[in-house]
């Protein structure tokens, strides 16, 4: 292998090197903003939950006056 061939060779392995570290950057950053957005619709789902849960105690609280006043007449 003459000098030119192993020149060739390192650049090309140089640049090579240059894709998988800016392909890595790149994953990082999507893995760091995909960690973002499961954290943010995890506690939108905990809201939601919440809200649901109030509701259907609020909704129970009123099937049970309906059922006293139904009762009373």
């Amino acid at each position: 292998m003459d000098r030119d061939e192993l020149l060739a060779q390192l650049q090309a392995l140089n640049a090579r090197m240059d894709e998988l570290t800016d392909r890595a950057r790149r994953l990082g950053e999507e893995n760091r903003s995909l960690r973002q957005q499961q954290e943010q619709l995890v506690g939108e789902r905990s809201a939601l939950l919440a809200k649901n849960e109030m509701a259907r105690t609020r909704v129970e609280a009123m099937i049970a006056r309906l059922k006293s006043l139904e009762q009373h007449t």
